[in-house]
């Protein structure tokens, strides 16, 4: 069994690893933290998964603590950024695994960082010890790192359809278009009246741009699979839905056909369980994959225009963060990937 701890479990990423995690077969968790709810029942925050929390209780989000427990194998951290790269320190240094799903970790530098996130990185030092994966696209050598930087949920759902076009030059680096809609979870859980239902019920709206900061891990990631930089306009949108995220990226054709854009997919993804090819004239629709650990992408050939126009959507909380999270921690402890994920 692997011995696991979620470290601030009161947002919504945090809930769903407590969902998945307690429900688990190859994992113990053993440790919940939230500095606003220690001391309190981990059941009687979340009572409809009370029939598998028993007594466990949330504790004060602790690392030095954490880092000091024998029983504990790996760590996942649903911490804001800023915030997750002080208690992934201590942890690592007492040699747990460390799955962050905060943005502190997924760069290569600390001047991108700084450029993207406005602020000073915490640790730069440590930004090197870290693999940022893609379970279906994943590097050589990942698993041999204890600190991994889990993906953004509008980059996953971004750069699964693209990285393979990319990697094997079917597709043009340059004049790519990504429009996304993100269901209102993406903002995570907060009391803030741009949240409430009356502020996002029956209304759509633009934000974040030009220059969102999951930007710079897109770029970032598409170029490293390109070997040449790749800029790109990302249009992120907020939509009165729970969860979810459909985006459309539009990308000059390259001459490139749509049989030869699904041959690289396949290619790339043929073995990959939650990466699901639609062929059958459907496109993506958000409501086939929330509450799942899917993935569903879609090509059409807009000759018109000579560009590709790829579709894809995933539920923001799984496949975008706690349930890719997951996936990456089975294939690190040697399990089947697809293990107590929907």
């Amino acid at each position: 069994m692997i011995r696991v701890g979620i470290v601030g479990a009161s947002g919504y990423s945090g809930e769903v690893l407590v969902e998945l995690l307690s429900a688990h077969p190859g994992v113990e968790l053993i440790a919940v933290t939230s500095r606003s709810l220690a001391g309190t029942r981990v059941a009687e925050v979340f009572p409809r998964l009370s029939h598998r929390l028993g007594d466990l209780s949330f504790t004060e989000s602790d690392a030095v603590a954490l880092a000091q427990r024998d029983d504990l194998d790996a760590v996942f951290l649903a911490l804001p950024h800023g915030v997750a790269a002080g208690f992934a320190r201590p942890l690592f240094d007492a040699g747990k695994t460390v799955f962050d799903l905060s943005a502190d970790f997924r760069l290569g530098s600390a001047e991108r960082y700084k450029e993207f996130y406005g602020q000073e990185h915490p640790d730069p030092e440590l930004m090197e010890a870290a693999a940022y994966v893609i379970p279906e696209f994943a590097q050589d050598g990942w698993k041999e790192k204890p600190l991994i930087a889990c993906p953004g949920c509008y980059p996953t759902s971004i750069l699964i359809p693209l990285l393979p076009l990319l990697a094997s030059g079917t597709l043009a680096t340059e004049g790519i278009i990504a429009s996304s809609m993100s269901g209102v979870s993406g903002a995570g859980k907060k009391a803030n009246e741009d949240f409430s239902y009356c502020e996002r019920t029956e209304s759509a709206r633009p934000y974040g741009q030009p220059k969102h900061r999951h930007l710079s891990e897109i770029e970032e990631q598409l170029g490293t699979a390109a070997d040449s930089p790749v800029t790109l306009q990302f249009l992120p949108h907020l939509v009165p839905m729970r969860r979810g995220i459909l985006s459309t990226i539009s990308v000059p054709d390259n001459g490139a056909t749509e049989d030869e854009v699904l041959a690289a997919w396949k290619n790339q993804y043929a073995s990959s369980p939650f990466v699901r090819i639609l062929e059958d004239g459907t496109l993506p629709e958000s409501k086939n994959v929330v509450g799942t650990n899917r993935i569903d992408i879609a090509v059409r050939h807009d000759k018109r225009m000579g560009r590709m126009v790829l579709t894809s959507t995933e539920d923001n909380l799984l496949k975008g963060a706690s349930g890719q999270a997951v996936q990456l921690m089975n294939l690190k402890f040697g399990l089947d990937e697809t293990v107590g994920l929907p």
